[in-house]
This record gives C-alpha cells, structure tokens and sequence, in this order.
C-alpha cells in the first residue's frame, strides 16, 4: 500500500512538472504574437494556459511541495498570460454601461452566428422574437438555421447579404428599410452593411463573419480589407459586428481596434462554444472565447451588454443596447 501511494505521488509530481513546463512554454510564446501572426495564434488559448498551470501548481501542493521547478515555471507561467489578459480586464473595469436612456433614442442589436446545424432553429427564433431587437446580424444564416430566418421574416421583413452571386451566410436584417446597402465577399471575408435613417442621425451597420485564426495571415488580411471598407462611412454613427474568431487576449485583435479607430462595446464576454463543440464533438459546460464582438462609435453610448441564453448554436447570441448621442 505505501508503494502505491509513493508512486502516486511521484506520478502526481512528474504530471504537475511536464504541465508547468508545457504551458509555461506555450504562455511564453504566444508573447512573441506582438510581431508574429502564427505566434499570435496561441495567445486564444491563454484561459485554458491559465487552468492549466493553476492546476499544475495544485498538484504540486497534493504532491507535497517537492522541488522548487514546478512552482516556479508555474508563476512564470501566470505571469506571462495575466499580461496578455490584463489590458481586457482593464477595460472590463472602466466600460460601464450607462442607464436612464431615452428609449426613442436606443437602439437594440442581436449579434448571432446561428451556425448552419443549428439544433432548434424554432427555440432560436422565438428567443430573437421575444428579445425584439431593432437589428438581428447573423453569419452562418445556412443549412438547418434557415428555419431560423424563416421564422423571423415577417418581423424582419428587410434583408441585406453578401455581394455574390450564391446566398449568403451572413445577413443584416432589420424592421426599417435601409436607405442604402451593399455586399462584402472578397477573399473569405464575407460581410454586408447597411445604412437606416435613425435613431438620431443616419448610421450604418456592418456585419461581418471572419475565417479562423489557423493558418495564420488571412484573418490579419481581413482586417486590413475590412478597415477600408469602414472608410467609406462616417465613424461616429458606424456599428460594426460579427463573428471574428478573434479573442481579446490576441495581438491582432488589439491591433484591429486601434485600426478601426471604433469602441468595442463587447468587453470579456465570452460566446463560443455553447453546447456542443461544432467541430470536436465535445460538450462545453460554459463559454470560454470572447469572439462575438460588437464595435461602436463616438455618436453611440452603451446602455446595455449581455450574453444570451444557449439556443441551437454553436455560438452564444450577444445583445448590445446603445443609445444615440445627442
């Protein structure tokens, strides 16, 4: 019995070391995104970085405190990912919604990847019915979801998509007629905008649905083309949202909101995976990556951001309620 609990001591200590080691590493090179797009890939993982090494040093403590490596490369490890998480959670802290806004002046948004096997298209559109947002943007508006744009056309009755020749996946739907529209489809990037007369003055919504992070370089090129699309509209009144499959902790997404010179309303708000996990097959008990995010400018302040329930996607759908400047 004593040989049994020695070797699960010693195994306890060998697994706490070989994690330490492990994420340790990884922690340390996602640093090296600040000048290279495949380094930046890692920095995604940088919540799952911070359990593991958090849980490294646990068994190290259930092993008995042996050695001095593991705890160290542990801490280092730590250190390395609260400084990519800190500037998000800095902001987290100083973006505080405002209340007391005039309803006539707000304006309510639904951002949500429905994902093309949405699992109940109906629960999904009720949850949008009853939510009654002034503008639901959705990707992946594809295969079992179109059940969802189904259900919700007559709320919706105005649809804008992608400049292509096929349908496309990601929609603007709204309950006012657009006073000017068009298409994004160029090299992935697959977007729509649309421009309604209030509240306030004339603004436009951009919808936009990114490529994954891996291979590294043509998410990065999105943003590049994307930010001369945002050119062509005043950024006061401009809302833009989509599923960028970019997390906050990412280098590349802070470049992208310096670059887009708008405010990311969405701060920490983690929507993907819900449910199950699209491509691993996995269940997810809660919601790890922040990639849904909602921009807005100067003219717009923010009344109200939350995530929503878990429906038929992959995604969790995200409500952002902002209120025009007068």
């Amino acid at each position: 019995m004593e040989q049994v609990r020695a070797f699960l001591i010693a195994a306890t200590r060998v697994a706490a070391l070989g994690l330490a080691i492990g994420l340790a590493g990884l922690a340390l090179l996602a640093q090296g995104g600040r000048f290279s797009d495949r380094l930046d890939a890692l920095t995604h993982f940088t919540p799952l970085f911070l359990a593991g090494l958090l849980t490294a040093a646990l068994l190290w403590l259930a092993a008995g405190r042996n050695g001095r490596a593991t705890p160290l490369l542990a801490l280092i490890g730590v250190l390395s990912t609260l400084t990519l998480m800190a500037p998000e959670m800095a902001a987290m802290t100083r973006s505080r919604p405002t209340a007391g806004a005039d309803p006539a002046a707000t304006l309510k948004v639904v951002q949500f990847n429905l994902w093309g096997r949405n699992r109940d298209p109906l629960a999904t559109a009720r949850w949008i019915l009853d939510t009654d947002p002034d503008l639901v943007v959705v990707e992946e508006g594809m295969g079992e979801a179109r059940g969802v744009l189904t259900a919700l056309a007559d709320r919706y009755p105005y649809r804008t998509t992608c400049d292509q020749p096929h349908a496309c996946s990601t929609q603007i739907l709204s309950k006012t007629r657009p006073t000017a529209r068009g298409g994004l489809y160029t090299d992935r990037l697959a977007g729509a905008w649309a421009t309604f007369p209030g509240p306030g003055e004339p603004y436009t919504v951009v919808g936009v649905h990114y490529t994954w992070p891996y291979p590294a370089g043509p998410q990065q090129q999105m943003t590049r083309r994307l930010s001369l699309v945002l050119d062509q509209f005043p950024r006061d009144r401009l809302i833009l949202t989509g599923d960028f499959n970019s997390t906050p902790w990412s280098f590349s997404l802070r470049r992208q909101d310096r670059l887009f010179g708008l405010e990311r309303r969405t701060r920490g708000l983690a929507s993907w995976p819900a449910g199950q996990v699209s491509r691993l097959n996995l269940a997810a008990p809660f919601p790890l990556f922040p990639i849904d995010h909602v921009y807005a400018g100067a003219g717009w302040r923010t009344v109200e951001v939350r995530r929503g329930p878990r429906l038929g996607s992959d995604h969790y759908p995200v409500v952002v309620t902002l209120a025009a400047r007068p």
